[in-house]
């Protein structure tokens, strides 16, 4: 969950770590502030499960008995694929909310300020979050990094052409929980080789079996598809089916949860499955991968009414430790002037020296080659949005002629960031 608005007054606006006893009263403002819907039971109970209270801050009206929690904000652990494929510590900033009452006092940036000298403490160079209103977190430094393609493709009008092999891949019906473990391996498996990907906690496999009536409108329960190639599971698709007649008969929509695979005749050969449910004439996917082949099977990609939208906005905790973390898809030798006042320990100068093998990013006194906030730093971090479309913008200087260029072709990836899920 992303953010409300921000906060200070006649309140104590001072975080302090939450306790488990005071979990339901911190939650329950955190869903207030989104609307004040309950969450169906089951979701309700994951997340108190998953919930690190350690890593959980709030902010109280009052610390007596009867004290009113007005801010919450939580901070998963988690590690993420970074352009290289390295697993990177990163806290995943989350369920944070400020209560109505109280906004404009100054709560919001008192959480995210304890917050992030938190996140540093930890040795954790990356934070990164997924946002309600983007507008919010830019000036806490976080940079949109990647972005999720969705669809309503009109099965009825549009063909999919497979690559070989498709036909080798067999497709069963699975109870969706019976086959959780080996859509798990096959999930891990994939993690290294995206950057964005987190590799997935102990307890988060669940939430993707998390399937209230409340929440499928008007849909079928979650169903599950999984394909074989020689025995071996080599991928799944997590999806539902909404039923809808017309006067021309069945119009249902098949809404895809989830879908992975390893390599591209699984893929191919579950979307074709997809395609061809009967009594359906839509495909609805959410949150794709940009870079996604089907793209590049269909007859008629105006028919899949393609859309963009943000997803995973990234800041540098540690400007030298998140930049040596990672390389780099050609050798990069920069200097960045960085401003960073909202975590000054990271503005000034650092030399970047890497390639494809590795790198290494140190202070120095070197002349500047590239000038730029640590927003736009986060949002080229993964490889999805170029450092030269930065500069276009107007958000990266170009210091030294040709720096720009040399420094995007670097930063870039061959495969676009992707955020798998929400947290």
């Amino acid at each position: 969950m992303g953010s409300s608005t921000d906060n200070d007054g006649g309140v104590k606006t001072e975080p302090r770590v939450l306790r488990r006893d005071e979990w339901d009263r911190w939650y329950g403002t955190l869903i207030r502030a989104f609307s004040g819907v309950p969450e169906p039971a089951e979701e309700l109970e994951l997340y108190r499960e998953l919930t690190q209270v350690d890593r959980s801050i709030g902010v109280w009206e009052d610390e007596g008995e009867g004290g009113a929690c007005v801010g919450t904000a939580g901070a998963f652990a988690f590690r993420m694929t970074v352009p290289g494929g390295a697993l990177v510590p990163a806290a995943g900033v989350t369920m944070v909310s400020v209560a109505a009452t109280h906004r404009r006092r100054g709560v919001l940036t008192s959480m995210m300020r304890r917050q992030l000298d938190d996140v540093r403490a930890w040795g954790e160079p990356l934070a990164v979050l997924t946002a309600s209103e983007p507008a919010i977190y830019g000036r806490f430094g976080y940079g949109a990094a990647t972005f999720g393609l969705s669809a309503e493709i009109d099965t009825s009008r549009v063909r999919l052409s497979v690559p070989a092999g498709t036909d080798d891949v067999r497709l069963r019906y699975e109870a969706p929980a019976e086959v959780l473990d080996a859509c798990e391996a096959v999930y891990a498996r994939l993690v290294p080789g995206r950057p964005g990907m987190l590799a997935r906690r102990p307890g988060w496999e669940r939430l993707a079996l998390l399937d209230p009536e409340s929440g499928r409108d008007g849909a079928s329960p979650l169903q599950c598809v999984v394909a074989r190639r020689g025995g071996e599971v080599t991928g799944y698709a997590r999806f539902r089916v909404r039923p809808s007649w017309g006067p021309a008969g069945p119009k249902g929509t098949v809404a895809l949860d989830d879908l992975a695979g390893l390599d591209p005749a699984t893929e191919a050969a579950l979307w074709r499955f997809l395609y061809d449910i009967d009594l359906t004439s839509t495909l609805a996917v959410r949150g794709r991968p940009v870079d996604e082949a089907w793209q590049h099977q269909v007859s008629d990609i105006r028919r899949c009414r393609p859309e963009l939208r943000d997803a995973l906005y990234v800041r540098l905790v540690d400007v030298g430790a998140a930049l040596a973390a990672r390389t780099y898809q050609a050798p990069v030798d920069v200097v960045f002037e960085v401003e960073d006042a909202f975590c000054p320990w990271n503005a000034g100068r650092w030399r970047l020296s890497g390639d494809a093998k590795g790198a290494s990013c140190e202070r120095t006194s070197d002349a500047a080659d590239l000038a730029l906030s640590v927003r736009e730093l986060g949002a080229a971090y993964l490889g999805g949005v170029s450092l030269g479309s930065l500069g276009a913008a107007g958000r990266v200087r170009e210091v030294r002629a040709g720096a720009l260029a040399a420094a995007s072709v670097g930063f870039g990836s061959d495969v676009a960031p992707w955020l798998p899920h929400g947290f």
